[in-house]
């Protein structure tokens, strides 16, 4: 499974996702900060239609908002 979330640091709403990744301790995570790359925005347009963080894409397809983000985390455990 590809996950890839679309962030930026000083988001209160993507801080929020990035605890719980941290306190998960997951590893199968790819961030990209869209204020640091142009392409990672560009992307996060294209492909999920809008400029909103933070945006898991789940093996290609956007999940928004914060708490449903959180919650696909934990229902979702990495498995080792």
């Amino acid at each position: 499974m590809q996950l890839d979330l679309y962030m930026f640091e000083t988001c209160p709403y993507c801080q929020k996702v990035m605890r719980e990744i941290q306190a998960e301790g997951r590893t199968d995570i790819v961030f990209h900060d869209i204020h640091k790359e142009e392409e990672d925005r560009q992307t996060l347009i294209h492909v999920g239609g809008k400029e909103q963080v933070p945006c898991l894409f789940i093996d290609g397809v956007p999940m928004y908002e914060s708490d449903d983000i959180v919650a696909w985390l934990k229902s979702h455990q990495k498995v080792l």
